[in-house]
């Protein structure tokens, strides 16, 4: 038979752990006579009752593995952990919020009998999602697939389930600052997508703000693109050639009419344009230096307290 690892990232999900594993275990029950199965939970230094709830689980299921982080390293972290920690024939990566209803993993199931190597949901809708987070949301879609050199689909979530070649593919991936998003579909492999709608969590509330978001926008662009830098790169070469036609023109202009250009204001203006050029492109030139400097210390991506 078969094994299924199932990958849950917690932190400080107390209020759904419970109803998340009565879900997933009515799912478990109708695969149990062709698949055998592992639940691998990654508490992420959850400052609330998670790790000891799932505890009390792993008391009355033996399938249960727990991995326990020595503080709240992030999602990506907990994700890596899993993936790195898991050892079934088919891997699936899920929330414990029951955005991702558990029963899909039926679908996935037959899409990888298909022939497929990755099975992932893909939303069809962002229904209940804020107008404004929505907006940007569909923004970095646009912005990734014009810079990147594969496809990021919209909408594709990180629910979805890998056979172990895939798996093992995305492990060989060592670097530090990690964006899942990119490296699933970086890696490659034949991919279906399940269209799903949007759902709301069970309980709780979501850990995403509006600012962990665009940081985490901001890592992806960075973390599978040079692009930024070469735009500076070439915002350069276009202000310099500016620059020389203006101190023509100043200079045929003084030559024949004898006298200067005036304008304080001009002058004003192109010095703070020219500033703030030179500062943002500074500042893009850091974000990807950062990166340097964090894969070159060579961290672990986390640091476990506590395995069962």
């Amino acid at each position: 038979m078969e094994k299924i690892s199932i990958i849950v990232p917690c932190y400080n999900e107390e209020q759904v752990i419970l109803m998340f594993y009565d879900e997933i275990k009515k799912i478990l029950e109708q695969i149990k006579n062709k698949y055998l199965y592992e639940l691998v939970f990654i508490d992420d230094g959850s400052k609330d009752n998670t790790l000891n709830i799932l505890k009390e689980l792993r008391e009355k299921d033996e399938n249960i593995s727990i991995i326990s982080f020595s503080r709240n390293f992030g999602k990506e972290a907990g994700i890596y952990a899993g993936l790195s920690n898991s050892t079934g024939d088919l891997v699936v990566l899920m929330d414990a919020d029951l955005q991702h209803p558990p029963k899909i993993i039926l679908e996935m199931i037959k899409g990888i009998e298909e022939g497929y190597d990755t099975v992932t949901t893909r939303r069809v809708n962002r229904k209940g999602e804020g107008v404004v987070k929505s907006a940007f949301s569909r923004l970095f879609y646009k912005i990734m697939n014009k810079i990147i050199d594969f496809e990021l689909v919209q909408g594709a979530q990180d629910f979805r389930m890998m056979k172990r070649n895939v798996v093992d593919a995305i492990l060989s991936l060592k670097e530090y600052n990690r964006f899942s998003k990119g490296i699933f579909s970086w890696v490659g492999f034949k991919v279906k997508y399940i269209e799903i709608e949007n759902t709301e969590r069970a309980a709780g509330k979501t850990k995403w703000s509006f600012k962990s978001l665009f940081k985490y926008a901001i890592e992806g662009i960075i973390s599978f693109s040079t692009v930024p830098l070469r735009i500076f790169t070439v915002l350069g070469f276009l202000i310099s050639f500016i620059s020389m036609i203006a101190t023509c023109v100043i200079i045929i202009q003084t030559l024949i009419y004898g006298k200067s250009v005036p304008g304080y204001a001009s002058i004003i203006t192109a010095v703070l344009f020219m500033g703030g050029i030179q500062l943002l492109s500074i500042g893009v030139i850091a974000e990807y230096i950062s990166k340097m400097y964090m894969e070159i210390k060579n961290r672990p991506n986390y640091i476990i307290r506590e395995k069962l």
